[in-house]
């Protein structure tokens, strides 16, 4: 008969046999159980509707995980066996883990969003308006790579006044998250009126940095107004949404927060226009003014009413003599009527030839009126008779 082991000698035996069986493991599952240690260390379960697994993820794999683990995700875990001897429990060493059915960083950026809104950093109402006219600007980007170049050239030809402050910064691998939030931060303190944190294009791996939420931080916590300009126009990253004005490119945030100088100088010159326009109208407009006001004034002036009052006086003059004149006139041709009247009518030259005039006491009479005997006297131009009336015949 063998003779027995020890209970260590089995586990350790275990141990050896699956370490080196289940080298390689790769295993879906639904996470359970999930704590975060302070360690760095995370252990939790993967089960399917049958199984329970323990799992464990060292802080050495756990600080390359992109995306947060949470209670009913599904993963893919790639990893190996490893069996606990003074327990004799065995568990899944975790070595990589990715969400199943879509990549870790798709996962990672939507778990960050979700977050980053929840605690109100994409809020509108609390964007910072960017300056009008800018003095200084803080490029916080990569002396070396496109971006600068392409915002340098766009700034000479859109708005040489505004001077910039370039800060050398990391904006990819390892290291970049930091070295932003450090440029951020020193940024911030200088006596600049806002900030252009981006890079040109890349990969999803290569624009990375600004989906970190120490990077979002940084961002949101800036007193200045912050621009993101990261990659290209279709490219959305954690900074645009947290930046008070998202860039679609680094040439972009140039045209954004710098004013265009052709602009104004069109803006100018038809201001020059205008005011000339109306600087001349209105001149003319005062010139008509005071001429109206020099002829007013000299219709009103003494001058001018003296001349006034002489040409009514000389009018009243001519009028009068005129009116006189034809009063006299008047007068004259009524006179001359008369006297005409009277040399026609004139007794001592009119011929009558058996016309007399017929008088009683002077007074010329009818010859109807008179009665026999009564004395009557007849008068012609040269001659007076008086004679008594013998007989009347009236016919």
């Amino acid at each position: 008969m063998n003779s027995p082991i020890s209970v260590s000698t089995l586990n350790t035996q275990i141990k050896s046999l699956l370490e080196t069986t289940f080298i390689n493991v790769y295993v879906e599952g639904e996470i359970s159980n999930l704590t975060y240690h302070n360690s760095g260390h995370i252990y939790f379960s993967i089960k399917d509707e049958n199984s329970t697994i323990s799992c464990v993820m060292f802080k050495g794999n756990a600080k390359y995980l992109k995306f947060q683990l949470e209670v009913g995700l599904k993963v893919v875990i790639t990893g190996n066996i490893t069996v606990y001897t003074p327990r004799g429990s065995y568990q899944l060493m975790c070595n990589k883990i990715e969400p199943s059915g879509q990549g870790a960083l798709a996962l990672a950026y939507e778990q960050l969003k979700q977050k980053l809104q929840a605690k109100g950093y994409f809020e509108a109402s609390i964007k910072k308006q960017l300056p009008k006219y800018p003095k200084k600007i803080a490029l916080v980007t990569s002396p070396t790579g496109a971006a600068i170049e392409d915002m340098k050239k766009v700034a000479s030809n859109r708005w040489p006044l505004t001077k910039f402050i370039l800060i050398p910064t990391l904006v990819q691998g390892e290291g970049a998250k930091v070295d932003i939030v450090n440029s951020i931060n020193y940024a911030k303190t200088l006596d600049v009126d806002l900030l252009v944190v981006g890079r040109g294009g890349g990969s999803i791996e290569d624009l990375w940095a600004f989906n970190e939420e120490m990077v979002a931080d940084a961002i949101f916590n800036c007193e200045k107004p912050v621009v993101s300009a990261v990659g290209h126009e279709i490219d959305f990253l954690i900074s645009d949404f947290v930046a008070d004005v998202r860039a679609a490119t680094p040439s972009n945030a140039m045209e954004i927060v710098l004013p265009d100088a052709n602009e104004h100088r069109i803006y100018l010159d038809n201001l020059e226009n205008e005011f000339r326009h109306r600087i001349s109208n209105t001149l003319e407009n005062k010139q008509n003014l005071l001429d109206n006001l020099s002829r007013l004034f000299e219709q009103n002036s003494l001058k001018n009413r003296f001349n006034l009052i002489e040409k009514e006086i000389v009018f009243m003059k001519n009028s009068f003599k005129t009116n006189l004149t034809q009063i006299f006139n008047s007068y004259q041709n009524e006179i001359n009527s008369l006297k005409n009247s009277y040399k026609t009518n004139d007794p001592s030259k009119k011929d009558f030839k058996g016309y007399v005039q017929i008088s009683q006491n002077n007074q010329i009479i009818n010859l109807d009126k008179m009665k026999v005997g009564e004395k009557i006297t007849l008068q012609t131009p040269n001659i007076i008779a008086l004679c008594e009336i013998k007989k009347l015949n009236k016919q």
